[in-house]
């Protein structure tokens, strides 16, 4: 019966976590969409975050985590948003800053 409990109790953790990783991405990604303003993102970060992303997705499937599944499909679909825009209105790349 504790072990019910406690396993309850890692699904709710869990969930709360992925609920408020994937919140965190939404407004990045509406005001990306909003200005088509890139200038801060970085492209190399953006690829590997997306990446990861992509793997802890395989991973909560490989698991049957049902937590982990959802928060990272949702991450994944706006991480590859920003990074779909970054590559459409970022222009020259990452070192194209003025000093």
């Amino acid at each position: 019966m504790a072990a019910d409990a406690l396993a309850g109790w890692a699904d709710a953790i869990g969930t709360v976590a992925a609920v408020l990783t994937t919140a965190s991405f939404v407004p990045q990604a509406w005001l990306t969409w909003r200005t088509r303003d890139v200038s801060g993102i970085s492209l190399g970060m953006y690829s590997v975050f997306t990446t990861g992303v992509a793997c802890w997705l395989v991973y909560g499937i490989l698991l049957g985590a049902w937590p982990i599944i959802i928060a990272n499909a949702i991450t994944l679909s706006l991480a590859l948003a920003i990074l779909t825009m970054r590559i459409r209105y970022g222009g020259a790349g990452d070192s194209a800053r003025t000093r």
